[in-house]
């Protein structure tokens, strides 16, 4: 059974939700694979910058985007460290604001951002322009301090108008061409039409969810990844 117009619509354009939901008991930690790589190499410092999809909403914290996007990680020999960033409801605005506040109060300079915003826009009302416009000025910052950046893209609903639709879903490839980024053109591909794995609010994903996107996702992470610098003679 899929997902109805309403519960798409609210799937894609997300919850402006800034309040925080009552946390679940944490799930039991996955036990290691037996096909799980050794961890090797220097630490890679992933800073994960976003709204209520990394924050974790309704989730435990071991059970959000990131801790889950780190786990998969080193299960691949990275040594990832995965710092969350996301503050559920924000939108690109209140993104922008916070973005070099974050960056200046990270330990290390992050090896790459995934950057995830734009679906609280569509409830808050902002257009496409300045959808852009925010993201640009993110993607600015990053590049002036010479951070690289996955950006994950968006969809709006169709019941936005066509007009209003394509110019929403091309902005996203657009910035990344623009700016020499990696891009996920959809980050909710793998779950927004599986109603099993959507909370009960038709919104944000279940733990599973996360797991199923974390899996979507966790190759093109890695490959986003810069080439680590070969050590001095």
């Amino acid at each position: 059974m899929r997902l109805s117009r309403l519960s798409i619509v609210a799937v894609l354009a997300l919850a402006a939700c800034g309040g925080e939901a009552p946390q679940r008991e944490p799930a039991p930690a996955a036990e290691q694979t037996a096909d799980a790589v050794p961890v090797t190499g220097p630490q890679r410092h992933i800073l994960a910058f976003g709204d209520s999809l990394f924050a974790g909403y309704n989730v435990a914290k071991e059970e959000s985007y990131p801790a889950r996007l780190e786990a998969a990680l080193r299960a691949q020999g990275i040594d990832a460290q995965v710092a969350n960033a996301g503050v559920s409801g924000d939108t690109t605005a209140a993104g922008l604001q916070r973005l070099a506040f974050t960056l200046d109060s990270q330990e290390e300079t992050p090896d790459l951002v995934i950057l995830e915003l734009g679906g609280n826009d569509l409830l808050r009302g902002l257009s496409p322009e300045e959808t852009k416009a925010n993201l640009a000025s993110m993607l600015d910052i990053l590049k002036q301090r010479g951070i690289p950046v996955l950006l994950m893209g968006m969809r709006a609903p169709p019941n936005y108008g066509p007009e209003f639709q394509q110019a929403f879903d091309a902005l996203y490839p657009a910035l990344a061409a623009e700016y020499g980024v990696e891009l996920v053109p959809f980050f909710l591909e793998a779950v927004y039409d599986q109603p099993q794995l959507i909370q009960p609010d038709r919104i944000h994903p279940t733990a599973e969810g996360i797991e199923t996107l974390v899996q979507a996702t966790a190759g093109e992470v890695a490959e986003a990844l810069p080439e680590e610098e070969a050590p001095e003679d």
